[in-house]
């Protein structure tokens, strides 16, 4: 069953599946693609991605001297994908009319033999919705972690070919076409995914993720001047974009995925970024959504 938030002109709903992110809207406009109460929730929208995001190449990773092989839950491209709490229900722990916590105690499995304790906190304030994400190891070793939040943004209607982006961002990972696996960094120059100023999104295909500044914040703009804006804690220095080129015509391409990440794509086998969580200590990742203002360009 949702939980209902509202407060100063933003209203939220927020399903302790996932502890998803459902809807969130101001003053009547949404600022995420939602999806209905009784709908399976469409490609991770709105999830809680831990304790990695994005892929894990062939799902087998070394840690600590220890080879583990995750479940394959991306069959196509042989990857494991977004975390191991995405599709798992997260006990209430607190809940008002502003805001509710969830939390969520993973235990060891197979390919990740390590126990954290998740809290996840929403709140709306009058500068949008706080999302706040804590783990805290519960076990006796060092866990690899990495998180991020999964939001399809949205600026009233259309699709995202009419949205303009302002992405503070001068590199991003270029990666192979099949599996989508990073293969190496690259500047924006004189490429199509260079969004330092605003501009359109136009066509482009995008599936990457981007070197982001800490505390810095992605504006998407719709034509009608309209706003929504995520922006992002020291701990993020990375965001992936997908344009949603879906199968699913209700779903392709009508809302952009801006998911801010502790760590790049198949962090857990290259080590860039990962978080080393030792037993006993905690790791908090804060992210915040919202309208922007017309005209907002950071």
């Amino acid at each position: 069953m949702d939980i209902d938030l509202r407060a100063h002109g933003y209203t939220a709903a927020v399903t302790p599946l996932g502890a998803t992110l459902r809807l969130l809207a101001h003053q009547g406009r949404p600022l995420v693609r939602g999806f209905a109460a009784d709908a399976a929730r469409p490609v991770y929208s709105g999830a809680v991605l831990a304790p990695w995001p994005n892929r894990i190449g062939d799902g087998r990773y070394r840690y600590d001297g220890a080879e583990h092989e995750l479940p394959i839950n991306e069959p196509d491209r042989a990857a494991a994908l977004h975390g191991l709490v995405a599709d798992l229900p997260w006990d209430v722990v607190r809940r008002s009319t502003e805001a509710v916590v969830l939390r969520h105690r993973l235990s060891p499995q197979p390919g990740y033999p390590f126990q954290l304790d998740l809290g996840m906190t929403y709140r709306l304030d009058a500068d949008g919705l706080e999302a706040r994400l804590t783990a805290r190891n519960m076990g006796y070793a060092t866990a690899p972690y990495g998180c991020s939040i999964h939001p399809y943004l949205v600026v009233g209607g259309g699709r995202v070919d009419d949205w303009t982006l302002r992405l503070p961002a001068e590199r991003y990972l270029d990666v192979d076409p099949d599996r989508l696996l990073p293969t190496g960094e690259r500047t924006v120059d004189g490429t199509s995914y260079d969004f330092r100023e605003p501009r359109p999104i136009g066509s482009v295909f995008i599936d990457h993720a981007f070197a982001v500044p800490g505390h810095a914040s992605a504006v998407l703009t719709g034509p009608d001047g309209g706003g929504t804006r995520i922006s992002w804690d020291e701990h993020c220095r990375w965001v992936q974009l997908h344009t949603a080129d879906r199968p699913e015509p209700e779903l392709h391409r009508t809302g952009l995925a801006v998911e801010p990440m502790t760590c790049p794509p198949d962090a857990f086998r290259s080590s860039v970024d990962l978080v080393h969580l030792r037993p006993g200590e905690e790791h908090t990742v804060t992210w915040r959504l919202a309208a922007a203002e017309q005209g907002e360009r950071s």
